[in-house]
């Protein structure tokens, strides 16, 4: 997945498996992001606007791991030169090191949209290490990377996915540890729907990059080009997320939690 120069036309096939398989993924996101539209246009909801913004950076994050797939099969990889400036940005594409900035900018508007839902107040410590680790774990996706391949590109591209599985969890484990407690809070069918949907759909993104994680180590471990099962997994709890996070606030009577 991350051996930029293919050697062959099967390695090229997975990529173009991929390429459908996150084709469905963002279609699906795409819808998800229509039905918070209309919700924000029928309300004008500050939490229903805050939503909005964050499913449209982690849908940028889906077109461009898209993207990778698609520079792949068309074999740009082969013309594109590593360390030109064009050769920056194409290869960050490449390795998901772009999608993942954009996803560590999701996760901090998911804190503070963690904040607003359950009415809390800023922790000032903990929103000090939050912006902290972000702001790192960001400048490491985009920076810290090696464009030729090999162990240490593999090596660092899997530093970033536990990195970036860290920042999320900081977030999402209090946002799933809220939402049970609301969920156990509230007697009425709609709301312990929202609330459980919720839950899961903070679970079903924090597996997201446990499993792409994994997906790398194999890569490490058996020199392989990548496409376990643990990727196609990792899109499967993406699409599940997706569901859940409709479930939880966009269907118009879950929507009632706010």
């Amino acid at each position: 997945m991350l051996f930029f120069q293919i050697s062959g036309e099967e390695e090229r096939n997975l990529f173009f498996i991929g390429m459908i398989y996150e084709s469905i993924v963002l279609v699906i996101s795409l819808i998800l992001l229509i039905l918070i539209m209309f919700k924000y246009l029928e309300k004008r909801h500050d939490l229903t606007l805050r939503l909005l913004v964050i499913f449209l950076i982690y849908t940028l994050a889906i077109f461009f791991s898209l993207l990778s797939k698609v520079f792949v099969v068309l074999r740009l990889d082969l013309v594109v030169e590593p360390y030109s400036p064009l050769g920056w940005i194409f290869f960050r594409i490449l390795s998901f090191r772009v999608s993942e900035f954009l996803v560590c900018i999701a996760i901090l508007l998911s804190y503070n949209f963690k904040v607003k839902i359950f009415q809390e107040d800023y922790k000032k410590n903990q929103k000090y290490i939050v912006i902290i680790f972000g702001c790192f774990t960001a400048f490491y996706d985009l920076v810290i990377y090696e464009p030729v391949h090999g162990f240490m590109a593999v090596l660092l591209d899997a530093i970033a996915f536990l990195l970036t599985l860290i920042f999320m969890s900081m977030i999402y484990i209090a946002f799933m540890y809220r939402s049970i407690e609301a969920y156990k809070g509230v007697e009425e069918s709609i709301y312990r729907q929202a609330f459980l949907s919720l839950t899961l759909m903070a679970l079903s993104y924090m597996l997201i990059f446990l499993n792409f994680l994994i997906d790398r180590i194999f890569i490490l471990v058996f020199e392989i080009p990548g496409f376990t099962i643990f990727y196609f997994l990792a899109w499967a709890f993406a699409i599940l997320g997706i569901v859940c996070a409709y479930l939880g606030y966009i269907k118009p009577q879950a929507g009632q939690i706010e």
